[in-house]
Formats: C-alpha cells, structure tokens, sequence
C-alpha cells in the first residue's frame, strides 16, 4: 500500500480537504501513472496542475523543440529554453515544481507502431495535441486499451473538452467522426490555459473517484463572450474505433 509521507501530508493538506478526497485520495494519486500526449499549450498546462496535485508519475511525450512563436501559451518553456527540447524543458521544470513526482519524457513522434508501447500501464491518457490524426491514434489505443482519454481542443478563444471513457462513453470518433483539414490556427494564451486546467481537473476526479466527470458531455469555451456550454454526445453503434468494445 503506497503511504503518504510527513511532507505529503503538509504539501497536499488542503486538496486532501477536500469532501471525499482525504489521505486515501491523495494515495491513489501518489500510485497513478498519467500519460500526456505534448508538451505545448495543453501539455504543458495540465502537467503543471497534475504535478503539484501529486500524481506519482507522469510520462510526456514529444518530439518538438521550443520556438519564439510558443511561448505566448507554453507556460513551462521559457526565452531560455527557445532551441531546446520540449521534453527536456518540461521535465526541468516540473522536477523543480515537485520533486516527489517522477517525471518521465520521451522524445519522439507518436506512430502506429510505438503508441501502443508508449501508454502501456497508463491509467489516463491527456490529449495534449494539435492535431487530429494523431488524437485518433490516441482515441484507438485508448479504446483497445480500455484506457480513460481526457480529450481537449482550442481555438482562438475557443476551446472544447470531454472524458472518454471506454465501453461507456462516446470516443472521440463518435464525437468527431472527420478530421478538419489541418492549418495553423489562432491561440489566445489563456485559452489552453482553461481547457488544460479542466483537463487536469478531470484527470484528478477520475484517478480519486470524486466528483462527476464529462463523461458522454462536451464542454465548450468561448472566452470571447466568457461562456461555457454543454453538449450530450452518445456512442455512434457504427463507429469504426469503438463500436466492438462492450459496454462497461
């Protein structure tokens, strides 16, 4: 059984206030292992409030390196940091954040032949990306793998997210059924700064069993005029990625 320290108990002493929290949800923190798929404006954002939350490990992965252009969202990269990897900043970063999570980079592309590897023995997967191909190979490995995926978007002041469940809920492919064409989109700072703090919020809610999660529901963010919004999503009986898994 995975123990709370002296030093855990003072660092996390008012999330652990929390009513249904307490030490026992700190302790399945502390044993957790989450899988984030970026370090960027999502990534980087909802792995800062997962570290200081104290999940045990966090694994991120990604294959860019810091630009100017990224640091008006990128909160973990800094004027320093421009040339280096994103994984290596992320990870000097979030050590110095909390050094009791181990934190885990690996710099690579995500593919058909390794993602599977990469997420094995993760118990939620964060969708930290820009793009949709790479959100539907996340989606598939998530639903073979029973996997939770905390799905979040953006745009502008935009932005969009939801728990996929696996055998429960919608996948992303229900929800989504085709990929926009890919562009370079507009991004406000703030606006993945909101979509990855509820992305970490659920991730927490899921892993500690509080609270009602965004299963089957798509939040939607629009900064401009400061609203939030709810869709209901439902499994697609047709969907090519989740049609075959049972209901849970």
């Amino acid at each position: 059984m995975v123990k709370l320290t002296d030093s855990d108990k003072k660092r996390y002493d008012r999330q652990m206030m929390i009513s249904g929290f307490g030490e026992e949800g700190q302790r399945k923190l502390k044993r957790s292992r989450v899988f984030i798929a970026g370090a960027g404006g999502l990534g980087s954002t909802s792995s800062v409030f997962l570290a200081v939350a104290g999940v045990g490990h966090l694994k991120i992965v990604d294959d860019d390196r810091i630009e100017l252009s990224n640091l008006n969202r990128q909160i973990l990269h800094w004027n320093r940091d421009i040339g280096r990897a994103k994984v290596d900043s992320t990870k000097e970063k979030l050590s110095q954040i909390n050094p009791d999570v181990a934190v885990e980079v690996v710099k690579t592309t995500m593919t058909e032949s390794n993602v599977f590897d990469l997420v094995e023995g993760s118990n939620v997967i964060v969708d930290g990306m820009d793009n949709f191909p790479t959100r539907y190979l996340l989606n598939r490995v998530a639903v073979e793998k029973k996997i939770p995926f905390v799905h979040g978007s953006i745009y502008g002041l935009e932005g969009r997210a939801t728990t996929i469940i696996p055998g429960r809920t919608a996948c992303l492919r229900c929800i989504f059924p085709e990929s926009p064409p890919p562009t370079r989109f507009p991004v406000l700072g703030a606006t993945p700064g909101v979509i990855a703090v509820i992305q970490a919020t659920e991730v927490i809610k899921y892993l500690t069993g509080i609270g009602r999660l965004l299963a089957n529901r798509l939040l939607i963010y629009d900064g401009e005029s400061m609203k939030f919004e709810e869709i209901s999503v439902r499994r697609n009986p047709d969907c090519p990625d989740c049609s075959d898994i049972q209901k849970s």
